[in-house]
């Protein structure tokens, strides 16, 4: 089975890319959706003890998180102590699972794949880009969000020009819906066919 970790900056189409790799019945893990489903469920009364006043009905409320940890660096490492091994193993029973299937191909969606070290967990690493100013525009379009956030994420993120240069396979996502989709089949048929 050969494990095909997904990532790229904000902004930059790793929801799309990831979507079009179910759509062609590829196994796909999202660290994101996990997190989601995490921040619901068992991950909410840890982040709670350790950041009083951030759920709302045992939900962790991601906009009083963010104002308890964003720019307060001791903060976001005491946050990823909490969250990421149980990530990590949700991403271990997903891997266990889909090899137990049979699964030729599965993609591991990690936005922060070279941050935390995922990039030693996978086999080849697709990394999705876009220019700069089109990133920008894409994500100042979102709910909640400001010049100011944006910057605090990319200071956090590994630039998309290191991300670029450590790929196995890289995809503009600039080039529109129809290009990105006919990359991955390649991509998909080269990892699976070889």
């Amino acid at each position: 089975m050969i494990v095909l970790g997904l990532t790229g900056s904000i902004g930059m189409g790793k929801s799309t890319a990831a979507q079009m790799f179910m759509d062609a019945g590829i196994p796909v893990y999202s660290a994101d959706e996990t997190v989601h489903r995490l921040y619901a469920g068992k991950a909410a009364p840890l982040i709670e003890k350790a950041f009083p006043g951030t759920t709302n009905n045992g939900v962790v409320d991601r906009v009083k998180l963010s104002k308890a940890v964003v720019g307060n660096p001791e903060a976001l490492k005491e946050l990823e102590t909490i969250v990421h091994p149980l990530v990590r193993s949700e991403e271990n029973a997903f891997r266990d699972q889909a090899n137990s299937q049979g699964a030729k191909l599965i993609v591991i969606d990690i936005p922060l794949l070279f941050e935390t070290g995922g990039d030693k967990r996978v086999d080849k690493i697709l990394v999705v880009s876009a220019p700069p100013e089109v990133q920008r525009k894409r994500v100042l379009t979102r709910p909640d969000m400001t010049p100011e956030k944006l910057d605090a994420i990319l200071a956090r993120q590994t630039p998309d020009a290191e991300k670029r240069q450590r790929a196995d396979f890289l995809i503009n996502t600039n080039q529109g819906f129809d290009a990105t989709r006919v990359q991955i089949e390649e991509i998909i048929r080269v990892l699976t066919h070889s």
